[in-house]
């Protein structure tokens, strides 16, 4: 077995996190940062234009405050978000597929100081019921009435750099992404300057990314996943090949001729690029790993890709509020599919009894309790903050799992998804992994439904591969060839497509509230 040793402590910059692009532009000048369609961008231009922006908002009367960033991926999010952070702001990071009423929560909870918006997000914005402010910029050359277009804005805006920020930089918020909203409405995960920082800066150390390393990244920018991701770029001085969503085949064919070394997956995508029948035909040497993250690993589907392709697979496991841990990247002979790794630097982690929360012995069962200097301030609600954070600093994951003699964690499930049938408790993600090993499954969830005798049993909403003709009948007797008689499938229904968070994960809680048969015990 192969010997891993613990992470060191690692030195955290006392700066802000716009200080990463900053000092970037300093070092690197015009090595090309970003690339999006056509469009490249250096380290000197992109910092250059944020800096424009964060110049023309303090121009306009911007005095600080929180600023809704509303857009799909595109360069000029990432120069508002600089720009918002230098101005001495916080970017409320919304989904850019929410409507009206999702927004209108929004901008109730953060009540922005300002608006930044493409298009499509403007013109929904100004729909949503809630009291906007006036100071509205669009990303969009041809804006709603009212909105500012994002050029027109910093043409002619100061180039220099504003003043350094004042004040307590751990108390100081710069990006409010949302949690995954499995229960009730999503609420605000108020990360600041400090948390940013560390989290930036555990995930450089931990992924092992350098100035050497080409980045590719189709998930959504609004994500504390693509925070962290710019973040990491901006302080390695590494290059990102931003797409606005996922193509297996555009992907395959960046990875081969950009010679990406680092891309960014999740079930769904592993299981697009097994269904590539030319996956073999692509040179993709030049990839050290996809990193597999938001969903648990499904372990068929990544040895078959790996097989055919050569991709190796690197796990780690974050939430909004925290980064948690990753496979130890200095020792990649010992990477594991069946873990999401060690603890990041300076991040503990521990198990706690479900029912009491009093902490558990190593290699107990329970649920995942972090502390780490990377964990989020608060949320907004801000009284929704004290079930989550505990007076000493821990965060409660709502996983559960384990972490074994030797440090690794191991995944059951969420606490609030798994099931009870007949007393025992039944995981989804264990069922949907299974799922996933059937060639005519493309992507799946699993969720209880309500039962007269058993309390709860699973039931699995389906998406079929194309041109699969699979039934029912048939995906129930291969889940009930693989597990325990009381983990079988009550009932599958096909669907178009599952309902996911921008990060990935399965919402669970749209299913049951669309299915009737949540609403009355079956039976």
């Amino acid at each position: 077995m192969v010997k891993v040793r613990p992470s060191p402590s690692l030195h955290y910059p006392d700066h802000p996190f716009h200080q990463f692009l900053r000092n970037a532009a300093d070092r690197y000048g015009e090595r090309v940062v970003l690339r999006f369609d056509d469009e490249q961008l250096t380290f000197r231009t992109l910092d250059a234009r944020g800096t424009a922006f964060a110049n023309a908002l303090l121009r306009a009367g911007f005095e600080g405050g929180r600023v809704i960033l509303a857009s799909a991926n595109r360069p000029e999010w990432l120069m508002a978000l600089h720009g918002v952070s230098q101005a001495g702001g916080a970017a409320v990071l919304v989904n850019s597929s929410w409507k009206q009423a999702e927004l209108r929560h929004a901008v109730e909870l953060t009540r922005p100081a300002a608006l930044v918006a493409d298009g499509p997000m403007a013109d929904v914005l100004d729909r949503c019921g809630a009291s906007l402010p006036t100071l509205k910029v669009c990303l969009d050359d041809d804006p709603p009435p009212a909105w500012r277009p994002f050029w027109d804005v910093v043409a002619g805006a100061p180039g220099r750099r504003p003043p350094d920020l004042e004040g307590d930089l751990g108390r100081r918020e710069v990006v409010l992404p949302f949690s995954s909203g499995t229960t009730g409405l999503p609420k605000a995960v108020r990360h600041s300057h400090r948390s940013l920082v560390a989290a930036t800066t555990q995930r450089v150390s931990a992924y092992g990314i350098s100035d050497a390393d080409r980045l590719q990244f189709f998930m959504p920018l609004f994500t504390i996943y693509g925070v962290a991701v710019a973040g990491s770029v901006f302080a390695s001085g590494a290059t990102l090949r931003l797409f606005r969503r996922f193509d297996a085949e555009t992907v395959l064919r960046n990875l081969e001729e950009e010679r990406i070394t680092v891309g960014f997956a999740a079930a769904p995508v592993a299981v697009a690029l097994r269904d590539r029948p030319d996956l073999e035909r692509y040179d993709l040497s030049a990839l050290r790993y996809l990193m597999w993250g938001a969903t648990p690993v499904v372990r068929d589907v990544a040895a078959e890709v790996t097989a055919r392709s050569g991709i190796r697979w690197f796990v780690a496991y974050a939430a909004t509020e925290v980064p948690i841990a990753a496979n130890p990247i200095a020792t990649p002979e010992a990477w594991r599919l069946d873990s999401p790794g060690m603890p990041l630097p300076d991040t503990e982690v521990r198990t706690a009894d479900l029912t009491t929360g009093e902490p558990l012995p190593r290699g107990a069962e329970g649920e995942l309790q972090v502390r780490s200097p990377a964990a989020m301030m608060g949320y907004l609600p801000e009284e929704a903050t004290a079930e989550v954070v505990l007076p000493d600093g821990w965060v409660r994951t709502g996983d559960v799992g384990r972490v074994d003699e030797e440090g690794w964690l191991h995944l059951t499930d969420r606490a609030k998804e798994m099931m009870k049938v007949n007393g025992f408790a039944v995981a989804p993600a264990e069922l949907e992994s299974t799922l996933f090993r059937h060639p005519a499954v493309a992507d799946c969830a699993v969720y209880g439904i309500p039962h007269r005798s058993k309390g709860e049993v699973p039931k699995a909403a389906v998406v079929r591969a194309p041109g699969a003709t699979v039934t029912a009948e048939e995906l129930q007797a291969f889940v009930a060839g693989e597990l325990a008689t009381y983990k079988h499938l009550a009932a599958v229904q096909f669907v178009d497509a599952i309902p996911r968070n921008a990060g990935g994960k399965v919402l669970r809680r749209v299913l049951r509230e669309a299915d009737p048969d949540a609403r009355l015990p079956v039976g």
